[in-house]
């Protein structure tokens, strides 16, 4: 069966995007997804994302890592909204459905702006703080990043205690200055580095805040892939409108 499909990517964090909205796609297929985003027996890519209907919204997200299991991605949210308007489903404003809840978005320039959602709870430990974007986040910092082996020191913390079997995303991060931080990230389900995580860099400008790292409420974190800015506001203790920044861009489009 022939499959069209597109290739999109936000600052490296790359995806493939397939219109599912007549339910050609069978998303039980968890070896096909991984089958399709293995780089080099598929099209490669970090992930794959469903676009769907949806009755009320604009529409629905279905994301899927690349290993099959499900998820949410914030870069991946901003390429489906991006996706959504070269479809036609919207035009620069776009409400829709991910496995996290309802979101929000914007597109001006190029420039695709996420609303995340609300964060209550950020647990800091003596060499990392935890906190939940939309995926967990491990996030503590490291003075030697552009050299460290992100994938062996990644793995091992997010497979090792508290996190288990279940696991989590982990962050490092150094810092440049009060108003921005260099990460890189080992993401869970992709099960090595990514060149950007949007989830990722949300928790980090978000825990940065809460330890006091920088009392700005405007970040720009550099990626291996690129540069993505996160806002928000602190309103009793809840980090409140929370806005994940950055690009969005069609790579190709092809049939396999």
């Amino acid at each position: 069966m022939q499959q069209t499909f597109y290739k999109y990517q936000g600052t490296g964090n790359d995806f493939v995007m397939i219109d599912n909205r007549q339910q050609t796609f069978d998303k039980n297929n968890t070896k096909r997804i991984a089958h399709l985003c293995d780089r080099r027996f598929g099209i490669g890519a970090d992930g794959l994302i469903l676009l769907e209907n949806h009755e009320t919204l604009d529409f629905e997200m279905i994301y899927y890592n690349a290993d099959g299991s499900q998820s949410f991605c914030g870069n991946g949210a901003r390429c489906a909204v991006a996706f959504a308007k070269q479809l036609g489903i919207i035009k620069n404003k776009a409400f829709f459905l991910a496995i996290d809840g309802k979101h929000s978005a914007s597109l001006s320039n190029g420039i695709v702006k996420l609303q995340m959602h609300n964060v209550d709870t950020v647990k800091k430990y003596d060499h990392h703080v935890f906190l939940n974007t939309g995926s967990p986040h491990h996030v503590q910092f490291e003075s030697n990043i552009d050299d460290f082996d992100i994938k062996t020191k990644g793995a091992k913390i997010r497979y090792g205690q508290p996190y288990n079997k279940a696991g989590t995303n982990v962050n490092f991060v150094k810092k440049v200055s009060s108003t921005e931080f260099k990460v890189r990230t080992y993401e869970r389900g992709v099960e090595n580095e990514t060149l950007s995580c949007g989830t990722g860099v949300t928790a980090v400008a978000l825990a940065m805040h809460y330890i006091g790292e920088t009392e700005k409420n405007l970040i720009t974190l550099h990626t291996q892939g690129g540069n993505l800015q996160v806002s928000f506001n602190k309103e009793s203790g809840v980090y409140k409108n929370v806005c994940l920044m950055g690009p969005a861009k069609l790579v190709f489009q092809g049939i396999i």
